[in-house]
């Protein structure tokens, strides 16, 4: 997720330097074109660019939109994975009948893990990377058997509260309780795999991408009347302020593939697990994740 700080030059032109030096190439053919057959092309009034500068603009402007819904609502599903997981915890520790604080530590750490490789998960990472700080040799070997290894960490979860209402641990409003609150963590997790494998349709940017090239070129005919030291600055210019939002917008489509753009799902995590340790009276509490120089990851 990107912060209020400055964000370097660099990030900003490697984002669309291929972009520009395509632009700068069609220019450059535009511009020998033109003056080598004037007499024979005919005239492009300024309409016609402006015209598709507008086109561009309102392309733009649906896809910033829908992408910043896809960004948001990915930033609402784990924003309710912190709420659900600290509900979690603080019912293993209230409605749970007393002499069960190891399973119920147990318990709050594979939710930690849960967690963690959930976030993985969603960003095409190894989900059970580091889990062993958090969970026993028999579960890790447990989730191996099953491809989504997050969903296996909350059958753990139901398999435990099962054994504590099986061995007279919790009452039938309680396991009411927790049932509810893993079928939350099991939407939330469905939400954003859903996110995740529904792809913002390609075709979408292959045509705005080929509209902006067009409006490049059209532009640059309209504009032969301009000197070429003043022309190609110019195209350049306005196209990579096409280019950058559209950049912006492919980017926040996509809030779970391990970017400078996404949701912090780290950040988030440790946040949770913070949380969770400290509700538990651990000693040994982690300090928040740090952020780069102008994201939090």
């Amino acid at each position: 997720m990107l912060l209020n700080k400055p964000i370097p030059i660099s990030y900003i032109v490697n984002k669309v330097k291929y972009d520009l030096l395509y632009v700068l190439i069609l220019s450059l053919s535009v511009l020998f074109i033109t003056n080598r057959y004037q007499e024979l092309l005919p005239e492009m009034p300024l309409t016609i660019p402006a015209f598709l500068g507008t086109a561009i603009s309102i392309l733009l402007s649906f896809k910033l939109s829908q992408s910043y819904d896809r960004w948001w609502e990915a930033r609402k599903v784990w924003g309710s994975i912190v709420n659900d997981s600290r509900t979690f915890v603080i019912q293993l520790k209230t409605l749970t009948a007393k002499g069960n604080d190891d399973l119920i530590k147990k318990i709050a750490f594979r939710q930690i893990a849960w967690c963690y490789s959930l976030g993985q998960s969603l960003r095409g990472l190894n989900p059970t990377e580091n889990l062993e700080k958090f969970i026993s040799t028999e579960d890790i070997e447990e989730i191996k058997q099953h491809n989504n290894k997050p969903l296996a960490l909350i059958y753990l979860h139901g398999m435990d509260i099962k054994d504590l209402k099986a061995n007279n641990q919790l009452d039938i409003f309680s396991q009411l309780q927790f049932d509810n609150t893993l079928l939350r963590l099991c939407d939330a997790q469905g939400k954003a795999e859903r996110i995740k494998t529904t792809i913002f349709p390609v075709t979408y940017r292959l045509f705005l991408h080929s509209i902006i090239y067009l409006f490049v070129a059209t532009l640059s005919i309209s504009l032969k009347g301009v000197g070429g030291f003043f022309e190609i600055p110019l195209l350049l210019l306005i196209s990579a302020a096409f280019f950058l939002l559209e950049k912006s917008a492919t980017h926040m489509q996509d809030p779970f593939e391990n970017k400078a753009t996404d949701t912090p799902i780290t950040s988030i995590a440790r946040t949770i697990e913070i949380n969770i340790k400290q509700l538990l009276k651990e000693t040994e509490i982690p300090q928040p994740h740090q952020s780069e120089k102008f994201h939090l990851s």
